[in-house]
């Protein structure tokens, strides 16, 4: 098959997608690869209609990565995850839109494109968790404890772009992460990036069944085949925080070809959950 990969700066010697590209390659198909943002790109030349099987997008949330795999899908490329589901989860404030209209464990969410409205939020609402709509990997996420440390905040969230907050969920403060790689789950613990001062050695761990029923849910919700959400362990049960598409799958046995043969039989399917068999 011939593929192509998006690739950001920021993701070019990280071991996903780095690996999947170096498998696929050992597997004998052929994988181009574009750095979006790194040099100019011919769009008639690097477009085109029957030019590759299909695209995968591995970038940051506000990158040029997400219009060029949109563009892609509108020749009527496939992509892998579907473009429409990997905008539905790049901005937070649509993902949890999404995510309760379907009936998901997704907190109660305030969306502003300012920093100061936050403070028409109520008190009741406190401690707040407040996070840029197209945040990753923990970027500028804070811990508000009442209104009064909100404002010390608010310089640091002025070049964010657009915010969101939801009320915090108490928890031990170890997350729960979980992927789908096209139907199999795997569970990893890590400490949260709201208690960075606990000791949480990152493992995997089993995935109950019903974590399983919540991640067949999640992906259902979002229409997403690779992918991975965060969980809280709250009071209440577990609760969805965060669903990315094409995560770093980290503590999956033998991730690089799992992840690779899924991505090879995504681009032979329009959609919908496959099993991953080796090539």
């Amino acid at each position: 098959m011939r593929l192509c990969f998006l690739v950001e700066d920021r993701y070019r010697n990280d071991g996903m997608p780095v690996e999947v590209i170096r498998t696929l390659t050992a597997w004998g198909h052929h994988v181009d690869v574009l750095c979006p943002g790194a040099s100019l790109l011919r769009l008639d030349d690097e477009i085109r209609a029957g030019s590759h099987d299909a695209w995968v997008l591995k970038t940051v949330s506000g990158g040029p990565g997400l219009p060029l795999l949109e563009a892609a899908a509108a020749v009527g490329l496939r992509t892998v995850n579907d473009a429409r589901s990997i905008r539905g989860v790049r901005d937070k404030a649509l993902a949890a839109v999404i995510g309760r209209a379907h009936g998901l464990p997704v907190p109660l969410t305030y969306a502003t494109a300012r920093p100061e409205h936050l403070a028409a939020i109520p008190e009741s609402a406190y401690p707040l968790v407040v996070k840029p709509a197209d945040g990753s990997a923990g970027r500028a996420v804070h811990l508000v404890a009442n209104p009064g440390r909100l404002t010390g905040i608010l310089p640091l969230l002025a070049g964010e772009g657009p915010l969101i907050a939801q009320p915090y969920v108490p928890n031990s403060g170890v997350d729960l992460k979980v992927y789908c790689v096209a139907g199999d789950y795997h569970a990893t613990e890590r400490c949260s990036p709201l208690h960075p001062g606990r000791t949480v050695v990152e493992r995997a761990v089993p995935v109950t069944a019903e974590i399983a029923g919540l991640a067949a849910r999640v992906g259902a919700a979002y229409g997403l085949d690779l992918y991975g959400f965060d969980v809280l362990l709250g009071p209440d049960g577990p609760v969805v925080v965060d669903v990315n598409d094409f995560p770093s799958f980290r503590q999956v046995p033998d991730a690089a070809a799992r992840v690779a043969a899924a991505v090879l039989e995504l681009a032979r399917h329009e959609s919908g959950a496959v099993r991953t068999e080796p090539v």
